[in-house]
Order: structure tokens, then sequence, then C-alpha cells
């Protein structure tokens, strides 16, 4: 049986961006300053646990009193456009670049026949009936440019033939303040077939 200070730490360790090294220090941390750290923390978890859920309308995260969620119910937003993403952590990102004023509709993963996630796991069928039903013009593919996410992009654009809803892909180039020299081959002849005009 493992010791709770070990249990902890084998938790915190499969959080993103935590190694084991890392969560051992973040454990021994929380159990040295219960009251600072550790009591917070459990309190927020289970305010999460039962305070946080998954808007039934995009996907995106949301409390359990307001779904759908502040993003579907925001009627400054267009709602004519929506932008497909792959997980809610997706949103926040696109949001904080300030460039995308539409709605949002979440997967919930990606194609991937490594991870057993086939269709009928992800949120396409619920996609096609919104752009039926809510009469959306654009449907903005945000996925990843990995092999999966190609194949995201390529099932989800097939499943929305014949909608009307015109499907459109995030452009493919050179990250800002890159250089060519640093950049693989991949992305450099994504840059080159989707250049723009100046």
């Amino acid at each position: 049986m493992l010791r709770p200070i070990d249990e902890l730490e084998k938790c915190l360790a499969r959080l993103p961006g935590l190694g084991r090294r890392s969560a051992a220090r973040a454990a021994l941390a929380l159990v040295r300053e219960p009251g600072r750290l550790l009591q917070p923390l459990v309190a927020a978890l289970r305010d999460a646990a039962s305070g946080v859920r998954c808007c039934s309308r995009c996907g995106a995260f949301t409390t359990v009193d307001r779904d759908p969620c502040d993003l579907c119910t925001d009627e400054t937003r267009d709602g004519r456009i929506v932008c497909v993403v792959e997980e809610p952590a997706d949103i926040v990102s696109i949001e904080a670049s300030g460039a995308f004023k539409g709605r949002y509709h979440t997967l919930g993963g990606k194609l991937s026949p490594v991870h057993r996630l086939g269709p009928e796991k992800l949120r396409f069928a619920e996609l096609r009936d919104r752009v039926v039903r809510e009469g959306i013009a654009e449907v903005l593919l945000a996925v990843s440019t990995d092999m999966d996410g190609d194949a995201t992009a390529g099932y989800a654009a097939e499943i929305l033939r014949g909608t009307g809803a015109k499907v459109t892909r995030l452009a493919f180039g050179l990250p800002a303040d890159s250089g060519i020299a640093y950049s693989d081959p991949l992305t450099l002849r994504r840059a080159i077939t989707n250049r723009i005009v100046q």
C-alpha cells in the first residue's frame, strides 16, 4: 500500500507539465504547508469537481449554473461562424489572440487509431446537427497540423458536405519571430502552398 505522500506524488505526476521530480517537489510543498497550500487546493479541486462541466452546446468549460456557456449566449459574437477545436483548452488560446469573434464547437479530441478515438467517440454528429440547425455559414477548423489533425479536418469537411456551410482551416506557415533556417520542411512546404498576396 502506498503512503499518502506517495499517492499524492503519483497523482500529481499525471498532470501535464509535471514530471516525477516536479510532482515530488510539489507534493512535499503541499504537505509541508497544509493550511496555506494543501487545504485550499483540496477545496478548489472539490469545487471544480462539483461546479465545472462542459457546455451542452459548444463543449467549452462552464459552471453548472451557466449552461449554455457565456460564449454561446453572448449576443455580440457572430453566430454565422463556428470554430471547431479539439479540446476546451484550445478555446482559451484562441480567445487570448482576440482574432476570433464567432462561436465554438469542441470535438473532445481528434481522430486517432492509436488512441482508439474514432468518429463515434467525438462530437462530429453534434457538429453537423448544429451547422444545419443554426444555419452556420462558415466552419473554421482549428485542429492540429499533425496526421491525426489532418484526418480530423478531412473527416469534418466530409460530414459537412451538403450543409451549405463553407469549411475553412487555419492557415499554415512560419511562426512569428522565426526564421526559415529554423523551420522544418513540412512547415516550409505548407507556408509556400498557403502563401498570401501582399
